[in-house]
């Protein structure tokens, strides 16, 4: 017959659809006085379950101590034993992560690779109510949004938490009753980081004021969870008005739309938070949508601009050299990169010959072009005479003229002669001086192909 405390879990899961009874899941297991009841519930409940133990050499002879002790719990249990040892001081210094961190990444890591060679359907980790409580005080502290006063979430891809409605308390209560042993972590009873001097010192102060306060946080985080619900699906409908359009490397959004809406800040923020612009930046970006076109803020990995009415939020590729200079000596076929392609090819210029009409293929008089030409981005003083006319005009102000943002200025180029003189903005407009006229006996072809 089962106990209150598994009672209790196997209804949480059954709630939150967590697991199936045909299921193969692995187990978490530290020997700590959690993961011990997460195993023994789960085994209460007649799922089918094998452990993993990671071994961190952190605390010397206590660590070795730990893993024997999980092993022989699973000896006694008949279950299946994994585990794997980290030389984790190690992993840290070479990625510059905290001990924390490293510990963190090895084991998860660790436990999704055993997951795949063991075609698991999920971990099971040992996450309690007073862990989510634990994490939504650290992200209140640190200051945090809707999201951040969620606490833990029960699923989280393939890992699972099965124990999140049962308190520290309500685990001890239930090992104690099963006369099961645990190891204590000495670590966990020093208040040198931030989660253990909330353990140690916050929420016992909280629960001498309320001495339920623990599971009313809970209770209030599960309240915060459902609300973000409704909350996030708003802020969808909201975004989706405001992006008017989004490819693979650029995203705009519409400035007028984003001001009528209600909390314009917050969705802004849920649009462009992804691309690592910061929350002061945000702020500082949302009090200036009424900035003149031109004004540009950079993050890590994007450059978001302010044009004409528009957000236009741009990735940061690296690849794309803006100072890459390309000589081309002769006819042929060239790859600026791996995406665009340029082919030069002269030839008479027949009677029935016909100028092209295609935007990505250019005919010019080949006897006024002098090779070597190059391809190259745009420069700030380059003027060329565009077809059609006889003086000559700013590169800029004739893109600026056709709506280019800085973004698309910045991506233009221009095939130049050996003479600097500009003959083609590629994809745009040639200069006028090397039109091909009546008397010209050459034609040079150049085609742009994209891949």
């Amino acid at each position: 017959m089962l106990n209150k405390f598994a009672l209790h879990v196997k209804r949480y899961v059954e709630i939150n659809h967590l697991l199936s009874a045909d299921g193969r899941y692995l187990v978490a297991l530290s020997g700590g006085s959690d993961s011990v009841a997460l195993l023994r519930v789960m085994i209460d409940l007649g799922y089918c379950v094998e452990a993993m133990h990671c071994n961190f050499h952190l605390r010397g002879e206590e660590s070795d101590r730990d893993e024997n002790f999980c092993e022989n719990l699973c000896n006694e249990q008949n279950v299946p034993f994994h585990r794997v040892h980290f030389d984790t001081k190690s992993y840290a210094s070479l990625h510059k992560v905290s001990i924390e961190m490293a510990a963190r990444e090895l084991r998860y890591n660790y436990f999704e690779k055993l997951r795949n060679d063991l075609s698991a359907d999920a971990i099971l980790v040992a996450h309690h109510r007073d862990d989510s409580v634990e994490t939504l005080l650290i992200n209140l502290i640190r200051g945090t949004g809707l999201h951040g006063l969620q606490g833990i979430s029960c699923r989280n891809g393939y890992i699972i938490r099965p124990l999140l409605d049962v308190s520290r308390s309500d685990i001890i209560d239930y090992l104690n009753s099963t006369k099961q042993d645990f190891v204590t972590d000495s670590s966990n009873n020093i208040d040198d980081v931030t989660r253990n001097k909330i353990r140690l010192n916050i929420i016992p102060l909280l629960n001498e004021i309320n001495p339920s306060a623990s599971a009313d946080i809970a209770k209030t985080a599960n309240r915060i969870r459902l609300a973000a619900c409704i909350f996030d699906e708003a802020i969808k409908k909201s975004v989706d008005e405001v992006v008017v359009k989004k490819t693979d490397s650029c995203i705009y959004i519409d400035i007028a739309k984003l001001k009528s809406m209600i909390s314009s800040e917050y969705i802004l923020y849920s649009i462009i938070h992804d691309y690592s612009f910061t929350p002061s930046q945000i702020e500082q970006i949302s009090e200036n949508l009424d900035a003149s076109s031109g004004k540009m803020w950079t993050s890590k990995s994007h450059n978001l601009l302010i044009d004409r009415g528009m957000i236009i939020v741009n990735s940061i590729n690296l690849a794309d050299n803006q100072n890459k200079i390309m000589k081309i000596p002769e006819t042929g076929n060239y790859f600026y990169n791996n995406n665009l392609e340029f082919c030069f090819d002269v030839s008479d210029i027949s009677p029935d010959f016909k100028p092209s009409k295609i935007a990505e293929v250019v005919t010019l008089d080949a006897d006024k072009v002098k090779f070597p030409l190059v391809i190259r981005h745009i420069k700030n003083a380059d003027r060329f005479v565009p077809f059609g006319m006889k003086g000559s005009k700013l590169l800029s102000d004739f893109l600026t003229d056709n709506k280019f943002t800085l973004f698309d200025k910045q991506k233009q180029l221009v095939i130049a002669d050996s003479q600097g003189d500009i003959v083609w903005v590629a994809g745009l407009r040639t200069d006028n001086r090397f039109r091909i006229m009546n008397d010209s006996l050459h034609c040079l072809k150049i085609e742009m192909r994209r891949h």
